[in-house]
């Protein structure tokens, strides 16, 4: 059956260009030279979905695609802010470029982020080779906000070495870190030490890496040990075993073993060929998912949703569906 959808021509060409001159060669030539003032406002085209953020992307597609991604979850109050900082600072002495994607909760009242860039990792504010950005999740359960895999992707085009996502910590299951990065670090404490409420937040799930931070604190040993006894029991036919590493962030304890720990990790993604498959994977799913917002876009028209108010109150769900379906 051809579903009769009325589909709106997309003008994302038009937007582009007027008549013959494209509007966004500059910028991006900007960008792609350097410019922070160019970077921080194409991320800001692309946060707020501006009519020329596609071409913005699409222009910058062919310069992305080497950069490494890691994910930072976690329950809220496990640090994961200060491990953040020890570890850009890591990478800093190994002369790599950092962006920082910290995703926080949405303010009330301006619908922006409630922390701020400075606020939260003001150490690194003056060094050229690192650009924080905070995004609101606006409403986003799974704890990255919705446009954080773009902003990725224009940071990667600017030449950014290391890409890292901290997530707003809601302590379920985060999986659509595991989509949007190459390597997930799910950061606990020794408090975590539930084993019940490890096994609800179903991180063995979706963590490449486990850390406990705050490992001065009594309990570490005893997450430890229990963290290494759960994924002894997990089924597993990868053959990269996920570690578990103590760390002391405001200390700066354990950090150089969880960068030999990603290292190895990303060492192993790349011979595996796992990196090119996410890699192939998120540009999959972001097609598909611009492909069903075209289609539901055009799909909806005004008749439809008449038809949808009305049914409401007299059909059935599927049987209003399927008379929704099959209106000309």
């Amino acid at each position: 059956m051809i579903l009769p959808i009325e589909f709106r021509p997309l003008t994302w060409t038009s937007l582009c260009q007027v008549g013959s001159k494209p509007l966004v060669p500059t910028i991006v030539e900007q960008l792609l030279a350097g410019s922070t003032l160019a970077l921080a406002q194409v991320i800001s085209q692309v946060e707020n979905e501006s009519p020329q953020a596609p071409c913005l992307l699409d222009a910058l597609y062919p310069y992305s695609g080497t950069a490494y991604r890691l994910g930072i979850t976690g329950p809220p109050g496990a640090g994961k802010s200060t491990l953040v900082d020890q570890l850009t600072r890591l990478y800093r002495k190994a002369s790599l470029k950092v962006g920082i994607m910290g995703v926080d909760p949405t303010s009330p009242f301006t619908g922006g982020a409630l922390l701020g860039d400075r606020l939260r990792m003001s150490s690194h504010q003056l060094d050229e080779g690192v650009f924080i950005r905070s995004m609101a999740t606006r409403g986003e359960t799974g704890g990255l906000a919705a446009r954080t895999q773009e902003v990725g992707d224009v940071l990667d085009a600017a030449g950014f070495d290391v890409l890292i996502f901290e997530t707003v910590g809601v302590g379920q299951v985060e999986l659509d870190v595991v989509e949007t990065v190459d390597t997930t670090v799910v950061v606990l404490v020794p408090e975590s030490g539930d084993d019940i409420q490890l096994m609800k937040a179903g991180i063995l799930e979706i963590a490449d890496v486990l850390v406990i931070n705050k490992s001065d604190r009594e309990g570490a040993d005893r997450l430890r040990r229990l963290l290494e006894q759960m994924l002894a029991l997990k089924e597993n036919d990868s053959p990269w075993k996920t570690p578990v590493c103590q760390t002391s962030a405001t200390q700066g304890d354990g950090i150089e073993e969880l960068g030999e720990l990603l290292g190895s990790h990303q060492a192993y993604l790349e011979k595996s060929g796992r990196q090119e498959h996410k890699h192939r994977q998120r540009a999959r799913q972001k097609v598909e998912m611009l492909v069903a917002r075209e289609v539901l876009a055009g799909f909806w028209n005004q008749d439809r949703r008449d038809a949808l108010d009305t049914g409401l109150d007299t059909m059935p769900p599927y049987k209003l569906a399927r008379a929704i379906l099959d209106m000309s």
